[in-house]
């Protein structure tokens, strides 16, 4: 066999090697991907707050903080604090739901808010400051409503639950401002200030030292 016939044998070989090594490539990058994504908006008060008891669950892709639930389209957080859009501080969470459970996020924030407070959560007072569920499709629906029920009859709190469960309507979610964005970790101190003045993890510690 002379050395074209040889070429001739061995040039195809080494494609199918190139070409399997490539898909081997796409495989393993596509195995990285989550292969699905889910959204969950939750109101708990101030956002500052709500984003790092999320940010710590794997499965959590991104917390993004920001006002649903208003009259107004794309309110300022000055118009917001007012009181008068209707808007309510969320925090609004991508996660993958084969790592994490719409189940699990909702036991955070349960755990993370005062449900029988209709004045506002904490020391930030105002429907602005409401506790709500946000739900995005039946699903969520029917598990945030369980959950409440399943809260209202097991846990031993000292009130009737207030926490509303509502639809979030299609482009009804608004980024807050950059500044307001991982406030926790950009400006940690005054956040720690804030959050203690506020007295939430003591009313946190009150309402669910049982649990």
């Amino acid at each position: 066999m002379n050395i074209f016939s040889r070429t001739q044998l061995t040039m195809p070989l080494v494609l199918i090697l190139l070409l399997a090594g490539t898909s081997a490539v796409h495989a393993q990058s596509a195995q990285s991907q989550p292969s699905q994504t889910a959204v969950a908006t939750f109101a708990g008060g101030c956002f500052w707050c709500m984003e790092p008891p999320y940010d710590k669950l794997e499965g959590v892709l991104s917390t993004t903080s920001g006002y649903i639930g208003g009259s107004i389209q794309n309110p300022s957080y000055e118009q917001v604090s007012s009181g008068g859009t209707g808007h309510a501080e969320a925090v609004q969470v991508e996660y993958n739901p084969e790592q994490v459970s719409y189940e699990q996020l909702l036991t955070v924030f349960w755990r993370n808010i005062d449900p029988l407070d209709a004045g506002g959560q904490f020391c930030d007072r105002g429907s602005q400051y409401r506790s709500a569920i946000f739900y995005h499709n039946d699903e969520q629906q029917r598990l945030a409503e369980a959950s409440r029920e399943r809260l209202d009859s097991q846990a031993d709190l000292p009130g009737p639950i207030v926490t509303e469960i509502v639809a979030a309507q299609a482009d009804d979610f608004y980024r807050a401002e950059d500044y307001h964005q991982n406030y926790y970790q950009e400006r940690s101190l005054r956040y720690k200030f804030y959050r203690w003045n506020c007295g939430r993890d003591e009313r946190l510690e009150e309402l669910w030292q049982d649990d």
